[in-house]
Order: structure tokens, then sequence, then C-alpha cells
């Protein structure tokens, strides 16, 4: 028995690109895709090097969290510029197009929202690592290197957002 539903639209965007972005998508994916490549690396070697001299990297941990950061900002980044971010669409399937719109655009704003009080709150974290000379216990780095990346990314989220929020007020999400 075959399946006579079409492939939602955003499904297409995914093997090729975003319809309305501007900025290729391929940009998240590589970035996302060598930060997976690195963890993988980084696990590996930890667990020959543990199994074949008993000593432990522990103070690749940090490389790790700060991959894993990385790979979640640009996977929500990619999410946003596909429209294959996480929502419940059950009640809003049912609603008609003016109302779908409404709640899409309010949807956004929120998602905006929330990310510009990352970027916001990220921004002074940094800031405070920078100028209170915070640095890891693992490898004594400076930690605004890590953590600098939570505005930078959430900026670069920001932009996924309003560019969605404009493709879909013009009808082209």
């Amino acid at each position: 028995m075959s399946d006579s539903r079409t492939e939602p639209p955003a499904a297409e965007s995914i093997r090729g690109e975003a319809p309305h972005a501007r900025v290729p998508i391929s940009i998240e994916r590589s970035l996302g895709a060598l930060a997976m490549g690195l963890i993988c690396l980084i696990s590996f070697a930890n667990v020959v090097v543990r199994y074949a001299t008993d000593v432990s990297f522990a103070f690749t941990e940090e490389f790790s969290v700060f991959l894993m950061v990385i790979m979640t900002f640009v996977g929500a980044s990619l999410a946003f510029a596909t429209n294959e971010n996480i929502r419940i669409v059950f009640l809003l399937d049912r609603l008609p197009p003016r109302a779908r719109l409404t709640c899409e655009v309010l949807a956004a704003l929120a998602s905006f929202f929330m990310f510009a009080l990352i970027v916001w709150y990220g921004g002074e974290l940094t800031w405070d690592e920078y100028r209170f000379e915070q640095t890891s216990p693992g490898l004594g780095y400076p930690t605004w290197i890590y953590t600098i990346w939570l505005p930078i990314l959430g900026f670069v989220i920001l932009l996924r957002i309003l560019g969605r929020l404009i493709a879909t007020i013009r009808g082209r999400a």
C-alpha cells in the first residue's frame, strides 16, 4: 500500500537550500559536522589512551563540552533556517490560514525574544569572565574564549529567525 501523502515543504529544503535563505545552510551543516567529528575524535582518542596506558585525558572534556554547545547552536540555526524547529502543530493545522499565520508570527517573535536574551546575558557572562580573568579548571584557558560563542551564535540564530519571520509574512515559508 503506497502512501499518498506528500512531503512537507521544509523536508525539501533540508536536502537542498532553504528557498528564502540568502546565506546558504551549508555553512551550518559544515560547522555542525565539524564539531561532531571533533567530539568523536576527542572521545575516541581519550578511550584508546585510557585503555592502552591507564592515563586519562580528562582535560579534553572542556573541548567536548564547548563543541557540544557549538553543535547545539549551529543545529538550532539550521532548524530555524529550514523551518524544522520543534513545534506542536496539532491545533495549528486546524486553524484558518489567517490565524495560523498569526500563531507562526507570534511563535517566531517569542523565539526571537528568547534568543535575544541569550545574546544579552551570554554577552554579559562573557564580559564578566574576561574582566575578572576567569580561567578553566582543566587547562587554565580563559573561559571567555568558550562563552563568547553564546552571543555570537545566538546572534546568528536571531538572523535566521528574522529571515524565517520575513519569509513567513511574505508567504514564501
